[in-house]
């Protein structure tokens, strides 16, 4: 494969992170240190969270366990912005993923001896600390690449100035999963609601407001997108800094606690609407992936338009094939897109597709009575009928819909989602714009198209990925670090609601 060569000639960097004092502003800053993307990460990213869509661990969860999907399909091999914390007294230093997309504390335990990961990192001794206390519980938390294991401790955690005390947290005995080896960070540090806690852990962030170690009820990020600059960026607790952003926020309520979840309006490519958000599309925003992520439909759409190279999909160009015609007169005969694929026998049958909490048993319940590959063909199935439908709308002709929808099919993401691009190409590419709140927050194709590697060895990719997450918790849009990049983010937890404002 001609993309080959380039994991040869792109080094990972391993991040530090550099502490600020707290400031006469009572704000609380962690200087964050941010390492190049490089294709290898995002590979096995990519992969890791098909792994985690596909495998057992998702399609085992009960209805009631909807809220753990989003950590299932997390492996963080392409998180870019880490920092420092101490852990105990004296402290213990360890490098972490401040992630908004889960909610527990976690690193590596000396009792970790079996797993190799460990072997690469700093491990919590907790002999060593005068003000450690033991819980003993044990623990596990599911990721798309494997688990990590281990016991509950207490101990005090130094988060900058700040010292939370008695802080229960994972001391990691076993991590199952080689993206822990390579990584570059010891632990990780979540920011998300406690309903989404394994154990129902009280996180690091309630226990800084309940102890009164933070003015307001508020943190923030800013990351710092300039590839030459030495700072990556800042995480502040206890309010903002003016000096991250530019003219006043945007904000909008939480919708379902657990994540930082939202409602968005629309997703735009260069200014025609999508329409995938007709009605609200669920999202996210996650400090823990660089990525932008949403379902496969519109992900395609995406990288159609801005060229990217996708592995031609057989099972799409055959359903073409075999069903468009059917599809076609369904569709203009008044029939709701929601059935078509069933009452051409594509796919079985889902119940109510709303949002209740009997969708994932009926789904699951259903599996057991196709295969994999009827699976496949069923999801192609309601791609094209979404696609045909949406240019329904822009009253094209039969055959310009489907020359268009076949050129759609062949921008499907490959196998691991890798889309590259032509990097002289950029200029002819189209904004994408994300309607939150009302208001248009738009990335130009310098913003969401990756760059790794130097020289010859540049490499652009896309910084969309396909991620499809089942009901009753999706479809979802997931908005990492490419958005948080280019929008200073605000997670007011007083006020239960996210800012978004123009960055620095």
């Amino acid at each position: 494969m001609r993309l080959n060569h380039l994991l040869v000639t792109v080094c990972l960097l391993i991040a530090t992170c550099s502490l600020v004092p707290a400031s006469s502003d009572d704000l609380v800053r962690i200087g964050l240190k941010k390492r190049p993307l490089d294709l290898h990460g995002l590979k096995a990213a990519r992969m890791s969270r098909m792994q985690g869509k596909n495998g057992k661990s998702l399609s085992a969860l009960r209805p009631h366990d909807s809220d753990v999907d989003i950590i299932s399909l997390k492996n963080y091999m392409d998180a870019q912005y880490h920092g420092e914390i101490g852990i105990g007294s004296p402290p213990q230093k360890f490098t972490v993923i401040f992630d908004t997309g889960s909610s527990n504390l976690w690193v590596p335990s000396s009792k970790c001896i079996l797993s190799i990961a460990c072997l690469f990192h700093h491990k919590y001794k907790h002999s060593k600390s005068k003000s450690y206390e033991e819980n003993g519980n044990s623990c596990a938390i599911h990721y798309g690449s494997g688990s990590v294991s281990g016991i509950l401790s207490q101990d005090n955690v130094k988060v900058g100035d700040l010292v939370v005390e008695k802080q229960v947290f994972m001391e990691a005995t076993k991590e199952g999963s080689l993206t822990f080896v390579v990584a570059h960070f010891d632990g990780i540090l979540g920011l998300g609601f406690q309903e989404i806690s394994v154990g129902d852990v009280v996180p690091v962030w309630y226990n800084m407001l309940e102890q009164g170690l933070v003015k307001e009820k508020v943190f923030s990020f800013w990351l710092n997108r300039n590839t030459d600059a030495k700072d990556g960026g800042e995480l502040v607790f206890g309010g903002v800094d003016p000096n991250h952003f530019k003219g006043k926020h945007t904000y909008v309520p939480i919708t379902q606690k657990g994540y930082w979840q939202f409602e968005m309006d629309d997703f735009m490519i260069g200014n025609h609407s999508t329409g995938y958000c007709k009605g609200g599309c669920a999202a996210i925003v996650d400090s823990g992936t660089s990525l932008l992520a949403g379902p496969t439909g519109v992900i395609t759409q995406v990288n159609h338009a801005i060229g990217a190279e996708g592995v031609v999909s057989i099972e799409c160009k055959q359903v073409i094939s075999d069903y468009g015609e059917q599809i076609w007169d369904l569709l203009v005969a008044g029939v709701q897109p929601d059935r078509v694929c069933l009452q051409i026998s594509l796919c079985a049958p889902k119940g109510d597709w709303s949002a209740s909490a009997n969708i994932k048993q009926v789904v699951e319940e259903n599996k057991e009575h196709i295969s994999a590959g009827d699976d496949l063909v069923c999801t192609a199935c309601e791609m094209l009928v979404y696609w045909v439908q949406n240019q329904l709308k822009e009253k094209d002709t039969k055959d310009q819909v489907f020359d268009y929808v076949n050129q759609l099919c062949e921008s499907l993401p490959s196998p691991m989602g890798e889309s590259a691009i032509d990097c002289n190409g950029l200029s002819k590419m189209p904004n994408v714009t994300f309607t939150i709140g009302s208001k248009n927050f738009t990335l130009t194709p310098e913003q969401y198209v990756l760059k790794t590697g130097e020289g010859p060895a540049t490499l652009c990719v896309s910084g969309f990925i396909a991620l499809d997450v089942p009901p009753p918790r999706g479809p979802l849009w997931i908005l990492g670090d490419v958005f948080m990049g280019v929008y200073h983010t605000v997670f007011d937890y007083g006020n239960v609601q996210l800012g978004f404002a123009e960055a620095t």
